[in-house]
């Protein structure tokens, strides 16, 4: 009964907001994962290292401590004591899409196979509408562009405008009419 609840509460958006951007490449962190799968971060670590073999560089890599750092700090986990609560008081691994189907190899429970299937779903959709909308991402990019000249060229009317209101010669004439 419990695990029915679970695969209730896990939905798409949950998978989602665990994906993280780091080093350019979208990946989900060992503790979530953890998480996900029903286990301990300390395990799924443990079974990570005795098979690292599985996980070269495009796979998996270890956030290094300056990026925790920083990670902390977008999250707003920076003091010691919600570290500890947020599981980051060590260096977490970074898992790839690829890097989460070897895990499933790894992991072997039927928990971990289920959540695999799962999470390479979400990784698959979020490509599919990505490349979906490839064509859009473009024309946005060059519309920035356009208006980034744009935004030059209203700057130096404005500057023309103001000359043109008050002329510098106007200043220095001499007047002219009744005193």
């Amino acid at each position: 009964m419990n695990g029915d609840n679970q695969k209730i509460q896990v939905t798409d958006e949950f998978v989602i907001q665990k994906i993280y951007l780091i080093r350019n490449k979208k990946v989900m962190l060992d503790r979530d994962l953890a998480e996900l799968y029903g286990v301990e971060t300390k395990y799924l670590k443990r079974q990570v290292r005795r098979n690292i073999k599985r996980f070269p560089n495009d796979f998996m890599f270890e956030m290094t401590k300056e990026e925790l750092k920083n990670w902390r700090s977008q999250f707003g986990t920076s003091n010691s004591y919600n570290s500890e609560i947020m599981g980051l008081r060590y260096v977490p691994f970074c898992f790839t899409e690829q890097g989460v189907a070897m895990l499933s190899s790894v992991l072997n429970s039927e928990k971990a196979i289920e959540m695999n299937i799962r999470i390479i779903r979400v990784f698959t959709h979020m490509r599919e509408m990505i490349m979906s909308n490839k064509d859009i991402l473009l024309k946005l990019e060059k519309l920035e562009t356009k208006v980034g000249k744009q935004d030059e060229k209203i700057n130096l009317i404005f500057q023309y405008i103001e000359k043109m209101l008050v002329p510098d010669d106007q200043k220095k004439r001499k007047r002219i009419g009744y005193l």
